[in-house]
């Protein structure tokens, strides 16, 4: 029940954002009742945050799998960007964090996503540097942080401006390639 509770409330976040969304939506479209969610999360808040949590690791997964494919630097960025990028549950995290500010007793799930998000990261991007031979930039471990920084913040500033997506993904691209390191200076050797 847990799981469909959080499947139903991300679709419904994903649409209508936190504020868009009543407790009994979310059971109705889990089939569950409005206690339920009280059961289990206690407040649609933290119900709104592990949704918000879950999806962004989502997201994470998709952009790993689709920039594995990638066979140079400059086409992995450009993979991850726009998979993580305009994507719904990027937003939905962004939304969670800001939450988290005002509600303190959340904030450790979503340190627990960053940890996840920085060591997956670090592992996929391991990973594909060392299947294609790529050497040089960063470690992985600081490409994965600063990669997850600069993706919060675009998010952050473009949905705030309501910057397209083609723009916002633009500006990550540039961001990626100014900071000197990264996938793109770590595969510069491999793509010569």
């Amino acid at each position: 029940m847990r799981s469909r509770l959080l499947d139903a409330a991300v679709e419904l976040f994903k649409a209508q954002g936190l504020a868009g969304v009543a407790v009994a939506d979310i059971a109705a479209a889990a089939g569950a009742f409005p206690s339920q969610i009280t059961y289990y999360f206690r407040t649609k808040e933290a119900l709104f945050v592990e949704a918000a949590c879950r999806e962004v690791l989502y997201v994470a997964r998709q952009a790993e799998a689709s920039a594995a494919q990638a066979l140079t630097g400059s086409d992995y960025n450009r993979r991850l960007v726009e998979t993580v990028i305009g994507s719904p549950g990027l937003a939905l995290f962004v939304e969670a964090l800001s939450l988290t500010r005002r509600r303190q007793d959340l904030a450790p799930l979503t340190e627990r996503t960053f940890d996840r998000l920085h060591s997956q990261g670090d592992r996929a991007y391991a990973e594909t540097k060392a299947q294609h031979g790529w050497s040089g930039g960063d470690d992985p471990a600081t490409t994965a942080r600063r990669f997850w920084t600069l993706a919060l913040g675009v998010a952050l500033r473009d949905g705030a401006t309501g910057a397209t997506g083609q723009e916002a993904i633009d500006e990550m691209l540039a961001l990626l390639r100014h900071s000197g390191a990264g996938p793109r200076a770590a595969h510069s050797q491999g793509e010569n």
